[in-house]
Protein backbone atom coordinates (compact mmCIF):
# COMPACT_ATOMS: atom_id res chain seq x y z
CA UNK A 1 0.00 0.00 0.00
CA UNK A 2 1.36 3.50 -0.82
CA UNK A 3 0.84 6.89 1.22
CA UNK A 4 -1.75 7.91 -1.48
CA UNK A 5 -3.48 4.99 -1.31
CA UNK A 6 -3.73 5.36 2.52
CA UNK A 7 -4.97 8.46 2.50
CA UNK A 8 -7.68 7.58 -0.36
CA UNK A 9 -8.67 4.70 2.22
CA UNK A 10 -8.81 7.27 5.10
CA UNK A 11 -11.24 9.58 2.95
CA UNK A 12 -13.66 6.90 2.38
CA UNK A 13 -13.63 5.01 5.43
CA UNK A 14 -14.52 8.66 7.52
CA UNK A 15 -15.95 10.67 5.02
CA UNK A 16 -16.32 13.90 7.14
CA UNK A 17 -12.68 14.04 6.56
CA UNK A 18 -11.33 16.03 3.73
CA UNK A 19 -8.71 14.49 1.37
CA UNK A 20 -5.99 17.11 2.47
CA UNK A 21 -7.04 16.70 6.22
CA UNK A 22 -6.13 13.25 5.89
CA UNK A 23 -3.00 13.60 4.06
CA UNK A 24 -1.45 16.06 7.13
CA UNK A 25 -2.94 13.68 8.99
CA UNK A 26 -0.60 10.52 7.84
CA UNK A 27 2.17 12.83 6.93
CA UNK A 28 2.21 14.23 10.42
CA UNK A 29 2.43 10.52 11.76
CA UNK A 30 4.99 9.65 9.68
CA UNK A 31 6.84 13.00 10.43
CA UNK A 32 6.75 11.88 14.38
CA UNK A 33 8.16 8.80 13.48
CA UNK A 34 10.93 8.98 11.32
CA UNK A 35 11.72 12.28 13.55
CA UNK A 36 12.14 10.00 16.73
CA UNK A 37 14.06 7.44 15.35
CA UNK A 38 16.61 10.11 14.05
CA UNK A 39 16.77 11.12 17.60
CA UNK A 40 17.17 7.74 18.64
CA UNK A 41 14.27 7.08 19.99
CA UNK A 42 12.01 3.92 19.89
CA UNK A 43 8.99 3.90 18.60
CA UNK A 44 5.84 1.43 19.52
CA UNK A 45 2.63 1.31 17.96
CA UNK A 46 0.59 -0.91 20.02
CA UNK A 47 -0.81 -3.78 18.77
CA UNK A 48 1.30 -3.36 14.88
CA UNK A 49 4.68 -3.42 16.53
CA UNK A 50 8.51 -1.51 17.64
CA UNK A 51 10.46 0.62 15.35
CA UNK A 52 14.07 0.93 16.98
CA UNK A 53 17.35 1.87 15.60
CA UNK A 54 20.28 -1.02 15.56
CA UNK A 55 24.15 0.61 15.41
CA UNK A 56 25.78 -1.86 12.26
CA UNK A 57 29.74 -1.55 12.69
CA UNK A 58 32.23 -1.31 10.25
CA UNK A 59 33.53 -4.06 8.27
CA UNK A 60 35.08 -5.23 4.87
CA UNK A 61 32.54 -6.09 2.51
CA UNK A 62 33.14 -7.58 -1.17
CA UNK A 63 32.47 -6.46 -4.36
CA UNK A 64 30.22 -9.08 -5.90
CA UNK A 65 30.87 -7.70 -9.78
CA UNK A 66 34.40 -8.11 -9.28
CA UNK A 67 35.33 -9.58 -6.03
CA UNK A 68 37.39 -7.02 -4.87
CA UNK A 69 37.78 -5.45 -0.74
CA UNK A 70 34.87 -2.49 0.34
CA UNK A 71 35.43 -0.54 3.53
CA UNK A 72 32.27 -0.62 4.67
CA UNK A 73 31.73 2.37 7.58
CA UNK A 74 29.71 2.11 10.37
CA UNK A 75 25.68 2.38 10.13
CA UNK A 76 22.86 2.42 11.93
CA UNK A 77 19.65 -0.04 10.36
CA UNK A 78 16.23 0.30 11.30
CA UNK A 79 14.68 -2.35 12.83
CA UNK A 80 11.51 -3.35 12.76
CA UNK A 81 9.84 -5.68 15.51
CA UNK A 82 6.11 -6.69 14.91
CA UNK A 83 3.37 -6.54 17.34
CA UNK A 84 1.78 -9.92 19.37
CA UNK A 85 -1.58 -8.89 17.89
CA UNK A 86 -0.36 -8.37 14.42
CA UNK A 87 1.79 -11.60 14.28
CA UNK A 88 -1.57 -13.36 15.66
CA UNK A 89 -3.85 -11.42 12.95
CA UNK A 90 -1.41 -12.52 10.06
CA UNK A 91 -1.06 -16.27 10.99
CA UNK A 92 -4.52 -16.64 11.59
CA UNK A 93 -5.72 -19.80 10.56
Amino acid sequence: MTKSQLIAKLVRKFPHLYQRDAEVLVNTILSEISTGLINGERIELRGFGAFSIRKRDPRLARNPKNGAAVKVTERYAIYFRAGKELRERINAD
